[in-house]
């Protein structure tokens, strides 16, 4: 809880500073401070109609505390996710991570084959961004202190045949996760949105319903910015989960209630720092708590 309290501490002093001083207490809340609230809410990238509801809500809390009614109206928001397995019936489980440039998704993909690993799953990662060098390069270093193999190809190579060359080298080599690194691209540009399509039926041929999760991988600091990326996404290819970057720099961590009610995805993991063990899966109920802590 308390790596979720520092990560969070920017976030929370937007949705909640203006009311620090009767956060505890059970008492009606004035229509003045209500409504500063409700604009400090807009400004950390809550969906404007989802803080006039909570607005509204606050403003009937009559046997609740403040703090166990804004925790409450968050949680709500997340209740509908259902709970990640990392196993499919029919092993390799095939992950794919997509997103945008600079979100993320090499050290994401790394620090996801940890989490494996520490669930006592043997995983593989495939270096599919074959338009930068140092993109493969990166994830082969990350893949050494991870302690996990990584299929890639040569510089300008072709994504989907590096990836279906993952899926064969996970089913030869009996490993039990496929974790696939795709190269950024900008969700306004049709013909890269594209070749995920490409890669996703050329994953497929190499394993009949794969790949199982396609998560895109969101950076924090981009608010509603992220938000619109997911939809996007998810119009191209059918996105299952996100995961968040770089949680503990942004101020703007309300952006991901408008990604559960808006692109209707669940957050599977979020980046509270950066460290190899940094990266936890997403707590609905921690992640509340951290937005009403006096942290």
């Amino acid at each position: 809880m308390k790596g979720w309290i520092k990560a969070l501490a920017r976030t929370r002093a937007h949705l909640v500073g203006g009311l620090a001083g009767c956060r505890g207490k059970v008492a009606r809340v004035s229509d003045a401070e209500i409504e500063e609230w409700e604009a400090a809410l807009v400004t950390a990238d809550i969906p404007a109609r989802l803080a006039c509801e909570w607005a509204e809500q606050l403003r009937c809390t009559t046997s609740a505390t403040i703090s166990e009614t804004i925790s409450s109206l968050i949680e709500r928001e997340f209740a509908d996710a259902d709970t990640f397995q990392w196993t499919v019936d029919e092993p390799p489980m095939v992950l794919l991570l997509v997103g945008v440039n600079g979100s993320g998704k090499t050290t994401t993909a790394a620090k996801l084959a940890r989490q494996a690993s520490q669930n006592g799953l043997r995983p593989l990662l495939a270096a599919a961004d074959t338009f930068r060098a140092a993109g493969t390069d990166q994830l082969e270093l990350w893949s050494e202190r991870v302690g996990c193999p990584v299929v890639s190809g040569v510089r300008g190579g072709d994504a989907a045949a590096v990836a279906f060359d993952a899926v064969e080298a996970a089913r030869a080599r009996g490993a039990d996760v496929v974790i696939i690194d795709t190269a950024g691209r900008m969700h306004t540009r049709q013909p890269l949105m594209d070749e995920l399509s490409k890669i996703c039926r050329s994953i497929a041929k190499a394993a009949p319903g794969a790949p199982h999760e396609c998560w895109i991988v969101l950076d924090a600091s981009l608010g509603n910015n992220a938000v619109a990326q997911a939809r996007v996404f998810h119009e191209t290819i059918r996105l299952t989960g996100a995961v968040v970057s770089k949680l503990d720099g942004s101020s703007k961590a309300g952006f991901l209630l408008g990604l559960a009610r808006d692109v209707q995805i669940p957050v599977r993991f979020a980046g509270l720092g950066e460290g190899m063990d940094d990266l936890v899966p997403f707590d609905a109920r921690a992640f509340a708590g951290a937005i009403v802590a006096n942290g």
